[in-house]
């Protein structure tokens, strides 16, 4: 079998259905009663059992062409060689730190990082999710400048613990545990006026994702981040970038801030860089901020897993990987191919596709109602691919392939996306007469 082809059946074995019950009723009794309704209403009441590439198996001997990539997770595709590889070496000699003596995995994959960030982004903080790395960077901001307040866009999406569910812009997860961290307002986004008059003495830092992900996946123009690279040193406050989704190639380049040549103060990373086999953050900042932040204590900020060997040999495999797959022109010319293919669908559907756009791999498609997307990711399972609309907008299909994605598997995606639409189409006009 190669990775161009999507196998399947439509039969179920037994044993296979046997298995998604026993699951199924596990979540119902353990994990979450609603996630699980919702997920077989939704024709997902399946379980994921193996994957490869671009490619994921389930139990019921589905074959899927993955597109949503764990939502920026499987940038490597799942179980990359290279990134496995590392993992196993260093399982068999020392999975977790024992906080005590020097980490030695840890310290090569901060300085891999320092010489790859943009700027003077030299310190690299360590944790285990993104959220966990907006915690640390708004935590770091508030000590560097003294001031305690943040400015966020509408539709943001920075995480859901407590200080980064305080800076996404979506109140329906918000206003259940309000109140949040104080002092956070939200202006709109790609809008530099709003963001100079939301700037009080007390700010300490503007917070922004380079596309928003799940705020619908809008692009920040580079005239926006360059004037916020002004803002920021004209009235002395940090800029943090939320890279958490776009690092590590994802939008053509290592980091998408690297497209307005602007160099942030402070930088959140996540997903990708674990190579799609360990979970891991990064918080990245200069050497002036880390001085103020851990100058007189250095165990200011800690964290018992984060910088653990088994999730550093991964991200310095995954950096490895990345680089010499020249998967950054990857995501850059498949990229170019699916917004081709994508935009030639609008002048074709013009009432159905309102807008097409993105940047690199990561692309989204906005229809006039939620039923239109909902009916499409259907008619795209339906055909063996997987895709997921926008958390914040879901109106919006999210369109994130693995950067080593094919020309073919492009192609395979586009020809389905055409025949999912029609479907959709046709199901909502058959509605409305």
């Amino acid at each position: 079998m190669t990775a161009e082809l999507i196998e399947t059946t439509d039969e179920i074995s037994p044993e296979a259905e046997a298995r998604i019950e026993y699951v199924y009723d596990l979540y119902r009794e353990s994990v979450n009663p609603g996630l699980a309704k919702l997920m077989m209403f939704a024709g997902f009441g399946d379980i994921e059992d193996s994957g490869e590439g671009c490619l994921l198996r389930t139990a019921s001997g589905k074959e899927y062409l993955d597109f949503v990539g764990g939502f920026g997770v499987f940038s490597l595709g799942h179980r990359h060689p290279k990134v496995v590889a590392a993992v196993h070496r260093q399982l068999d000699r020392l999975p977790l730190s024992t906080r005590t003596f020097f980490n030695q995995q840890m310290a090569e994959l901060s300085q891999r990082l320092a010489e790859i960030a943009p700027g003077d982004l030299q310190y690299t903080f360590f944790s285990n999710s993104g959220a966990e790395a907006v915690e640390a960077a708004l935590k770091f901001a508030r000590i560097a400048t003294g001031k305690t307040d943040f400015i966020s866009t509408n539709g943001a999406f920075h995480g859901k613990t407590f200080g980064a569910l305080s800076v996404t812009g979506r109140e329906k997860y918000r206003k259940p545990v309000e109140p949040l961290v104080p002092g956070v307002v939200f202006v709109p986004f790609n809008d530099l006026n709003a963001m100079e008059n939301a700037v009080t003495e007390k700010t300490a830092a503007i917070i922004i994702e380079m596309v928003q992900g799940e705020g619908g996946i809008y692009v920040a123009s580079e005239e926006y981040m360059q004037g916020l690279r002004r803002l920021c040193d004209d009235r002395g406050i940090l800029l943090i970038v939320d890279e958490v989704q776009t690092g590590m190639g994802r939008t053509g380049r290592m980091f998408g801030v690297e497209h307005s040549g602007v160099v942030p103060d402070i930088m959140t990373l996540a997903k990708a860089l674990g190579g799609g086999v360990m979970p891991i953050g990064a918080t990245l900042a200069t050497s002036a901020i880390w001085d103020k932040v851990f100058g007189e204590n250095p165990l200011l900020h800690t964290s018992t897993f984060g910088g653990n060997p088994l999730a550093c040999a991964a991200g310095i495999a995954a950096i490895e990987a990345t680089l010499d797959e020249n998967l950054c022109q990857n995501a850059e010319e498949r990229g170019e191919q699916l917004l081709t293919g994508l935009r030639q669908l609008q002048t074709q559907f013009p009432n159905i596709i309102k807008e097409v756009r993105g940047q690199g791999l990561i692309i989204g498609l906005e229809f006039p109602m939620q039923e239109y997307a909902e009916l499409t990711i259907n008619g795209l399972a339906g055909a063996n691919i997987i895709a997921a609309y926008t958390l914040n907008n879901p109106k919006v299909i999210r369109i994130e392939p693995p950067l080593i994605v094919t020309k073919a598997q492009c192609e395979t995606f586009l020809k389905a996306f055409e025949e999912a639409i029609q479907m959709a189409h046709t199901m909502l006009s058959d509605l409305e007469v």
